[in-house]
């Protein structure tokens, strides 16, 4: 257990909660939109505003770092102990697009707060997740005395995030030596509910890809021809329905190598979650769960890989009828992706899947669009532990663990550092990433800042990296 006092942090955190909120709101008044063209001198605003505000906490190094694109931040805080871990935190400063016309009840840039929510685009993802770490770090050090945190730490803040990361890879690899670290810690990200906090203890990867089927050099009549030569679209469709088997486990050869299975405890924890499939599907906008045989629906979001098709087409889209033989056909498919598997590997499945199963007359390309690699930490690593006690103690309650079924950069840190990826997030379901009226919940931000205060002195407490 950390000697950082509780009730010092919560009153530092208290005597200072209206300052922090303020300073949040001009931030989020930046309209960040990356995907924009137009907003890219708005990113650099935010970064350098960044830069600013973190210089003032205390941290002796902060700087905006250039890409191709658009800038990140990174900061420093040397905590004068050699032993000490070094910890980098993760986020993102740039924001999705947002307009009064697209359903926000209010400006989606003017931040207003009521009934202990905070309302703009950023709230959540991920600005107030970024910034809880500023009065974190200031409630560990007023508690404990310390002029500098008890590990090394590092920030490291995304400007491209909300735009796929295209320029990420590179910028680790630029900088890699100044971003070693022994753990990364990922702010972008939420937890089950608000009566219910949870560590996320991994993401799956992804790839996906387009296939291009060629039959006939043109349209040919179906009467004339049909039947008597191969037809893209049924081979198309052919596909798509081979993509499973009757337990709806991927059929593709090799798929599944290496996966990396679900631990009996892990699979005990999941059950523990109060998980309401009816409400779930609500969500999903959804009428009945499907998916593969012998594993929970969070399960198989979670801790499965899966193949998807994202669309299907060729030939005659219009009214009425048109027989033809169409010429070519179209195929697009997805792959979640668990630890364990190789991305890689995993795309030459596909081709040599796709090879064997298409009949002479068929021609074909396939286009992968790059991969995301899924990350996953063990229960039993102590900087998870760490994460998970911090939590406990500004909760005051159990935390319990999950994964996420989405993919994100966190594997592309992961793999250039070495160093295993942890989550720590505040946001709910509730809080409308990339929708109208996005918001945070007031206590649960609060309780960010204190869990962050409370990490750092338990990190360097329970945890000593080779």
């Amino acid at each position: 257990m950390s000697s950082t006092p509780d009730s010092a942090v919560r009153t530092y955190i208290s005597s200072r909660r209206d300052a922090f909120l303020e300073d949040l709101g001009a931030w989020l008044r930046i309209p960040s939109v990356s995907a924009d063209p137009g907003h890219a001198p708005d990113v650099r605003r935010s970064a350098e505003w960044l830069v600013a505000k973190l210089t003032e906490t205390g941290f002796p190094t902060a700087e905006v770092w250039e890409t191709e694109g658009l800038p990140a931040v990174f900061a420093e805080w040397p905590s004068g102990d050699p032993d000490a871990p070094t910890v980098l935190v993760y986020g993102h400063h740039d924001v999705q697009p947002a307009a009064p016309e697209d359903g926000w009840h209010t400006d989606p840039f003017e931040p207003h707060i009521t009934d202990g929510r905070l309302y703009a685009r950023g709230a959540a993802d991920d600005k107030g997740q970024v910034f809880f770490h500023t009065l974190g770090v200031r409630a560990h050090l007023a508690a404990t005395g310390r002029s500098a945190p008890a590990v090394n730490l590092k920030l490291l803040i995304e400007g491209e995030e909300e735009s796929g990361s295209p320029n990420f890879p590179a910028l680790i690899a630029k900088h890699a030596h100044r971003l070693a670290c022994d753990a990364v810690i990922v702010s972008d990200t939420g937890m089950w509910a608000e009566d219910t906090p949870t560590v996320c203890t991994g993401m799956r990867g992804l790839t996906d890809c387009q296939i291009d089927l060629y039959g006939p050099d043109q349209d040919i009549h179906s009467g004339s021809f049909g039947g008597a030569v191969p037809n893209p679209a049924t081979e198309a469709a052919r596909l798509a329905a081979a993509l499973h088997d009757a337990d709806r486990r991927v059929a593709i050869p090799g798929f599944y190598d290496g996966v990396i299975e679900l631990t009996e405890r892990e699979r005990e924890l999941f059950a523990e979650l109060p998980f309401d499939e009816d409400q779930w599907l609500r969500t999903a906008h959804s009428h009945a769960a499907l998916g593969e045989a012998g594993y929970s629906v969070l399960e198989r979001i979670w801790a499965r890989p899966t193949a998807e098709v994202n669309g299907i087409g060729g030939g005659y889209q219009g009214p009425g009828g048109k027989t033809i033989v169409p010429a070519r056909a179209q195929l697009k498919l997805s792959f979640r992706l668990v630890a364990g598997q190789d991305a890689a590997a995993v795309q030459q499945a596909v081709r040599s899947w796709v090879a064997d199963r298409l009949p002479p007359g068929i021609r074909h390309d396939i286009t992968f669009w790059g991969a995301t690699r899924p990350c996953l930490t063990p229960l039993d690593h102590p900087a998870l532990q760490s994460v998970a006690r911090a939590m406990g103690r500004a909760f005051e309650q159990k935390i319990r663990f999950t994964r996420e079924g989405g993919s994100g950069p966190a594997a592309d840190l992961q793999d250039a550092l070495g160093a295993p990826v942890l989550f720590l997030g505040i946001s709910v379901p509730s809080d409308g990433w990339h929708a109208p009226n996005e918001k945070v919940e007031l206590d649960l931000l609060l309780k960010g800042v204190e869990t962050a205060a409370y990490l750092w002195g338990d990190l360097a407490e329970n945890w000593r990296p080779a």
